[in-house]
């Protein structure tokens, strides 16, 4: 078996003590020379396998005297910007029709609603409030404005106040509506978005979680509707 291939096995069996809670956050990883004869490889291998997961966030390195490889603690936050590359990739190399993406969208989105409606805090709103301002400024581009419907969203996912939810759903908004809206710009109107986010918000400062899922909907309809013309007049 080649280097390559047992430096992967060596990442993936750290991996899985990370995990598994055997190696806890911040706990320093056996030395070089300790894992060259564990694993009964070269230190080559090994620091290739310890880069595998430094490259991860699992692990970082210190020096000094009381240096080496030292588990790091995880946030959701930190997580995030990975997750919501990898949707992006899945998505775009995977062939996920619109209707596939869309869907999974909005019926993780409409899950939020009503612990949104409970828990969203007074900034939640005023982020709405002033994403639904800037969507309504004329001479906004169209990049600008896919920017500012990412906010809007992302505000309403946030007020569930969930770190699990805003987590899986950052991959769903910030992969999935860049992609919505590179599909249906030509053809949607500004303004008929703009009033399903303002219901969308009012419903939330409503605290009315009927308002906001009867909003969320009408918005899927809506757009589905546009990709499937822009889809058709395109074929």
């Amino acid at each position: 078996m080649n280097s390559p291939d047992l430096s992967a096995q060596i990442a993936k069996s750290i991996r899985e003590a990370i995990v598994s809670g055997e190696l806890s956050v911040d706990e320093r990883l056996p030395s070089e020379a300790e894992l060259s004869e564990q694993f009964e490889v070269g230190r080559t291998t090994v620091r290739e396998a310890l880069k595998r997961l430094a490259a991860q966030n699992l692990i970082r390195t210190q020096r000094g005297a009381f240096g080496g490889a030292f588990v790091n603690k995880q946030s959701f936050e930190d997580a995030q910007a990975a997750h919501i590359t990898t949707s992006t990739l899945l998505l775009s190399m995977n062939d996920v029709s619109f209707d596939t993406a869309w869907e999974a969208r909005f019926a993780l989105e409409c899950a939020c609603a009503p612990l949104s409606c409970e828990r969203r805090t007074a900034d939640h709103l005023a982020t709405m409030r002033a994403e639904i301002h800037r969507q309504g400024q004329p001479g906004l581009t169209d990049e600008a404005f896919c920017a500012s419907d990412v906010s809007f969203h992302r505000a309403l996912v946030d007020g569930a106040a969930n770190p699990v939810l805003s987590y899986q759903l950052a991959g769903a908004v910030e992969a999935i509506e860049p992609l919505m809206n590179m599909i249906t710009f030509t053809a949607r109107s500004r303004e008929a978005i703009t009033d399903l986010h303002t219901r969308i918000a009012d419903g939330l400062e409503a605290q009315s979680p009927n308002t906001v899922d009867m909003a969320l909907r009408e918005l899927e309809d809506y757009t589905r509707g546009l990709a499937r013309a822009v889809i058709s007049a395109r074929a």
